[in-house]
């Protein structure tokens, strides 16, 4: 068995307190909005291509003119066309 010897208790030593840090986390979503757009924008270019056909046309005129001129004319009495037939003076038949 054992000896129960006066056990005495003596006062606790106290030592310095020991700091300890203990860090905990929390994590907080906060949710940023990029907003972005595209815009389409279809072009329609219409060319006019002119065209300028042309045509050429002759138009050949012809004047002529019937002068009568005094006097004998250029070549003198006799000069010029002779009477034909049909022309001339009428001969007078009895009708």
């Amino acid at each position: 068995m054992y000896n129960h010897c006066c056990n005495k208790v003596l006062p606790a030593v106290v030592h310095p307190t020991k700091c300890c840090v203990k860090h905990t986390c929390q994590n907080y979503i906060v949710p940023e909005i990029h907003p972005s757009h595209t815009t389409t924008v279809n072009h329609e270019n219409f060319v006019h291509q002119h065209y300028f056909p042309h045509t050429e046309s002759v138009v050949n005129e012809v004047t002529n003119q019937q002068v009568v001129m005094p006097g004998p004319g250029p070549g003198g009495p006799g000069y010029g066309p002779r009477p034909r037939p049909g022309f001339g003076p009428r001969p007078n038949f009895p009708y």
